[in-house]
């Protein structure tokens, strides 16, 4: 093993070379105070960045078991840190200088969601932060000078602000952790409580915009207060007792004018699936682990999924018992995506609708006597969303602003009135009593158990020199074919994306027999991933997968559903 002066004698020999030169730094390099691995070096200056990871012995970097005794709190410390170190290289004005990526010192630090990730890693003998660097140059000549003072200048630097518990605000380290812990034991206890989501009075759901994630913070904005009817108290083993409003499992339908809070508070409730930062406002808006948003989704692909439950008797015979299409409309998408997230095994479904398909949701009573049932193909979701619960215990939380059809089914009806929840149920049905039933139900056969697909091992072939890569959040591109996700919407982080693009390619080597079910598939992955950490999908395991965000297995079927490459057959076929 060489020591850092080492390194700053071989940076300063190729200084002026030819940028291949770097090649030669490639190794692993102690420090006084931690070990540094050049684990891949860029092959030019606007290549990908090289990586790099720095390693701090755990009786040096002095951090405490208790941080890290549980799953909880170690992704918690790991996402604290890796949000400290990326605070300090913006603190330090580090930025790209020269060609290409010259000068770029980065770590994959995230949004306002706690992840796993890949880019620290804590363990009782040491604590590892994986970096992105650019290597110095103009043009294509090695700045050997300045690859110096990133190296043995800015990197201690950066190391000695942040990878030591005791130079760390122990108070805010000890909050990190410790919210992290209350949110996942808050999450598990929701079903032993029969409740499908949790809002934590006091919270903030409003966000800064449409682009930006973070709280909204003006005088304006209303904090969230529970109805009576609604509300529900825990104890956590770090925060002590919250209330909060309690949305119970069934059918649960939210309304309300437009612009009074309705949306925003479905948006919180999708997003509680993940545990929040402290300040994000949604810290304790928790919502069962296997929630699933569903909309309508013109143009997907769809591959032998049964919609026969949602649409039957199409024209010219079209088959949906095994339906397929190229090029789905509202409806069959989004009975696709109801079905194959019932495949995938959710328990609660979320539907907003504004982004549904009207003709799936709901015909009420004139459009029922204009259009005879004969001639209509679709059974609507409102005719379904008992029948789901009740048979298969999966709850719906719906948003409506205009189909008031809805609370003859809803088993709970929240009003959003300036922000605040009230709980309507009782006028709700009081109205359905006095106008009475203006439709009929309309069902002509029961809703089957799904039927399991089993995806073809041809389908994860890639073609000659074919690669599979992400392409910011919503987008995989697998060899010559690119998979949409950007209505996927609980997917939250691009490394997100990036975990599953390994994930495609880890399944076709592994697991996609032509016998295995999707669904098991997938489980078997995250079983993997759950033993030996996210590193186990990364090609670069042992070294520097500093990018992977650990996604939920909704999302991974998610991309395999809407990958034109995925062939099925299904099971008992």
């Amino acid at each position: 093993m060489s020591n850092h002066n080492e390194l700053r004698e071989r940076l300063a020999r190729i200084d002026g070379k030819g940028y291949g030169a770097y090649k030669s730094i490639a190794g692993t390099y102690e420090f006084p105070h931690f070990t540094l691995f050049i684990d891949n070096v860029q092959s030019d200056p606007f290549a990908p960045p090289s990586k790099i990871r720095v390693r701090v012995a755990q009786r040096l970097a002095g951090f405490p078991r208790e941080l890290f005794r549980n799953r909880s709190r170690r992704v918690a410390l790991e996402d604290y840190l890796t949000r400290q170190l990326a605070g300090a290289i913006r603190q330090a004005g580090v930025s790209p200088r020269g060609t290409g990526t010259s000068g770029l010192v980065s770590i994959d630090a995230g949004g306002q969601e706690i992840l796993e990730r890949t880019s620290m890693v804590v363990n009782k003998d040491y604590v590892e932060a994986r970096l992105k660097v650019g290597l110095p140059a103009r043009g294509r000549t090695v700045l050997g000078r300045q690859a110096i003072t990133m190296f043995n200048e800015l990197l201690p630097q950066l190391v000695s602000q942040t990878l030591f518990y005791k130079r760390l605000e122990q108070g805010k380290v000890k909050e990190h952790v410790k919210l992290a812990e209350d949110q996942d034991y808050l999450r598990n206890l929701l079903p032993g409580r029969k409740l499908a989501a949790f809002v934590a009075n006091g919270s903030i759901l409003p966000r800064e915009s449409g682009v930006s994630d973070r709280p909204l913070k003006s005088k304006n904005v209303v904090a969230f207060r529970s109805p009576p009817e609604l509300e529900v108290s825990f104890d956590l083993p770090n925060r002590g007792r919250v209330s909060g409003m309690g949305v119970p499992e069934g059918i649960t339908v939210i309304v309300g004018g437009g612009y009074h809070g309705k949306s925003t508070l479905l948006r919180a409730i999708e997003r509680g699936v993940y545990n929040h930062i402290p300040g994000d406002g949604r810290e304790l808006v928790i919502t069962v682990a296997d929630a699933v948003k569903i909309r309508a989704e013109d143009g997907r692909r769809i591959e032998k999924v049964d919609i026969s439950g949602f649409i039957t008797d199409l024209p010219f015979g079209q088959d949906t018992i095994a339906f397929s299409s190229e090029n789905a409309s509202g409806s069959t998408s989004q009975a696709a995506n109801i079905v194959e997230a019932l495949e995938t095994g959710t328990h609660l479904l979320l539907l907003d609708e504004d982004t549904s398909a009207t003709n799936l949701m709901i015909r009420d009573g004139r459009m029922q006597q204009l259009v005879a049932k004969e001639n209509e193909p679709i059974t609507p979701f409102i005719d379904r969303v008992r029948e789901l619960y009740e048979k298969f215990r999966v709850s719906t939380i719906l948003v409506v602003g205009s189909s008031g059809d809805y609370f003859d089914v809803a088993d709970r009806v929240i009003m959003m009135q300036n922000y605040i929840p009230r709980d309507v149920t009782a006028r709700a049905k009081e109205i359905t009593a006095t106008l009475g039933e203006n439709r009929q139900v309309e069902i002509k056969n029961k809703f089957k158990k799904v039927t399991a697909r089993i995806p073809l091992k041809d389908s994860f072939r890639l073609p000659a020199r074919g690669k599979v890569k992400a392409r910011g959040l919503n987008h995989i591109v697998f060899g010559r074919t690119t998979i949409d996700l950007q209505y996927v919407e609980q997917l939250v982080d691009a490394s997100q994306t990036n975990a599953i693009a390994e994930i495609l390619k880890y399944i076709g080597k592994h697991y996609c027999n032509n016998k295995n079910r999707m669904a098991d598939i997938i489980e078997m992955v995250l079983e993997d991933i759950d033993k030996e950490g996210l590193d186990v999908i990364s090609p670069f395991r042992g070294q520097h997968p500093g990018d992977l965000a650990l996604p939920r297995k909704y999302e991974i079927a998610a991309a395999i559903n809407r990958f034109h490459q995925l062939v099925v057959r299904q099971e008992g076929t």
